[in-house]
């Protein structure tokens, strides 16, 4: 699977859990619906026709990228759930607390709804995860780690001349 697929089966993943916290009530807009709302023209805050089905085009085009992007930088290494995970919370991070609010899509996680900016933490753990697993079971040799463990120095061995 390339990282592309990883980030595109990552994506349905992570949108199932939006999805399931918007029906418990946790989150009143789908954020990717917020943010495509606020880049077309008309106002930041005014509904937009399309605005849903092109919000979920760009969620998944991004989630896409994200998932290339990983692919490229684990090169032969594998990806541990765990990094995975911290790749996820790093997007959320960088997106909600960074573009999101600059553009005026959503207030900065510090100011926004405690359930939405939780929901949006575990949806990109969802990400991450997902998107690691993905990635490993693509791999058909052996793993090695990711991030690569420091290796121990070695010292030149010398045969015997006879």
């Amino acid at each position: 699977m390339s990282g592309a697929a990883g980030g595109a089966l990552a994506t349905a993943a992570m949108s199932a859990v939006m999805y399931a916290g918007d029906k418990a009530g946790l989150m009143p807009d789908q954020p990717p619906k917020r943010i495509t709302r606020a880049v077309l023209p008309g106002g930041r805050s005014l509904p937009k026709p399309g605005e849903g089905a092109l919000g979920l085009v760009s969620h998944f085009a991004f989630g896409t990228a994200a998932g290339a992007l990983l692919s490229l930088l684990r090169g032969n290494r594998r990806v541990p759930p765990a990094a995975g995970a911290a790749y996820g919370l790093a997007i959320w991070l960088a997106s909600y607390q960074g573009w999101v609010p600059a553009i005026g899509a959503l207030p900065p996680i510090t100011r926004d709804h405690p359930s939405r900016a939780a929901l949006m933490a575990a949806a990109h753990i969802a990400y991450g995860t997902t998107l690691a697993t993905a990635l490993n079971r693509a791999r058909p040799t052996p793993p090695t780690p990711w991030p690569p463990a420091a290796q121990p120095a070695t010292t030149p061995h010398h045969t015997p001349a006879f």
